[in-house]
């Protein structure tokens, strides 16, 4: 059987290439979604409506056709489930057709290029919005499920970036299409339909990853900090990848947490923090530095530990006498976790290097004593801070 899996464009009559029209006019069954068929009709072939990838192989399977088209929205390639299809159907002769897709489309309307957006699935999932936008001068959101547009830029402007510009495309290719700009703040209350996608344009976006943010940046109280430079070791130490979980155990102001959320701009951190003070100050510089994939959980850690997901990397700047607990709930979950403990106390260095002992894991540890300067008067002294133990897993 010949399989075509055709990406249809954004409307399956004005965007659909030369291409894709003889696929579909040679096919002998045409399967795809409702929207996906419609168009079609008028030809008067049988139609399978269906977009469970098992569903419809079985079905080819149990019938004989010469020739099948699969239809699919927009462009193979573009958050599509030819992929999986192309997968289960690798027994057949298959051939993928590329179609135009939603950012290409509204791009072109727009004028705008759209080689440098970065691309966001929010199909019938809450993603990362805050922290793709204020990493990227474009990001393109794919919407569908409960996120709507008004809820993106409700979204930005709760984290501060109300300003950033906000195109919105409707029924792309469609004789009731709509396209609308503004800022995130006038589009909050935006009435849209499930058929929609966004492109957030952020002039004021993060040239560069944040690394070592200063202290003064942050939102400080009385709640003690991870320094700079230490934040710095640690977060270089656990390798964090873009995909990846991270925990934060004894979250503190959450300048670690940050640290770590720019790091893992499709992925989350888990902050668990036990005390008010410290809770309230890492929701504020959660906002503050855009951070919507950190996840502030309130309790003690020992109690908590054992319900977050696996981690990837965890790190523990405090552990509340608990440190033994904290440990084994993150090798229990995840036997190759990347792990970072910070002591300030020759006691708790002591005790981390036993349980390292204990858990067959093998210890690298530095200390890091720093010495900043501090004008006094008309000269300039030396103010050294608590020297710190850095106690990092040791992976082979």
């Amino acid at each position: 059987m010949k399989i075509y899996i055709v990406g249809i464009g954004v409307d399956g009559v004005k965007t659909l290439t030369r291409e894709a029209e003889n696929a579909i006019a040679s096919a002998d069954v045409l399967i795809g979604a409702k929207r996906m068929l419609e168009p079609f009709s008028a030809l008067g072939k049988p139609f399978l409506t269906e977009y469970r990838s098992a569903v419809i192989v079985r079905y080819l399977n149990e019938n004989s056709f010469g020739t099948a088209a699969l239809l699919m929205s927009g462009d193979c390639g573009f958050f599509s489930g030819a992929k999986k299809l192309a997968e289960l159907l690798d027994d057949h002769d298959t051939e993928v057709i590329s179609g135009i897709s939603s950012p290409v489309y509204l791009c072109a309307k727009l004028k705008k290029e759209w080689s440098d957006c970065c691309f966001v699935s929010l199909h019938g999932q809450d993603r990362n919005i805050a922290r793709h936008v204020k990493a990227h001068e474009k990001t393109f959101f794919l919407l569908g499920g409960d996120m709507k547009a008004s809820d993106i830029c409700g979204r930005l402007c709760e984290y501060g970036m109300g300003a950033v510009a906000v195109y919105i495309g409707e029924r792309l290719g469609y004789d009731n299409e709509r396209i609308i700009t503004g800022k995130a703040c006038e589009l909050s209350d935006c009435e849209t339909d499930g058929l929609c996608v966004m492109l957030a344009e952020n002039s004021g976006c993060e040239k560069a990853l944040p690394c070592g943010i200063p202290d003064d940046e942050f939102i400080r109280g009385k709640v003690p900090m991870t320094k700079s430079e230490v934040r710095t070791l640690v977060a270089a130490g656990l390798d964090i990848g873009k995909n990846d979980t991270c925990w934060d155990i004894g979250g503190g102001t959450g300048s670690v947490s940050v640290e770590m959320a720019v790091r893992c701009e499709n992925g989350i951190v888990c902050t668990v923090e036990k005390n008010p003070e410290a809770v309230g100050l890492i929701r504020q510089n959660q906002r503050k530095f855009g951070c919507d994939n950190i996840r502030v959980i309130e309790g003690k850690a020992e109690e908590l530990v054992n319900a977050l997901p696996v981690p990837d990397c965890v790190f523990i700047g405090g552990s509340g006498g608990k440190l033994e607990d904290i440990i084994a709930a993150a090798l229990g979950k995840n036997s190759g976790v990347r792990l970072i403990v910070t002591a300030v106390s020759l006691e708790t260095l002591s005790e981390c290097i036993a349980l390292f002992d204990k858990f067959g894991l093998e210890a690298d540890i530095s200390q890091i004593a720093v010495t900043r300067t501090k004008k006094i008067g008309q000269h300039t002294m030396l103010s050294a801070e608590n020297p710190v133990y850095i106690i990092k897993r040791k992976l082979q």
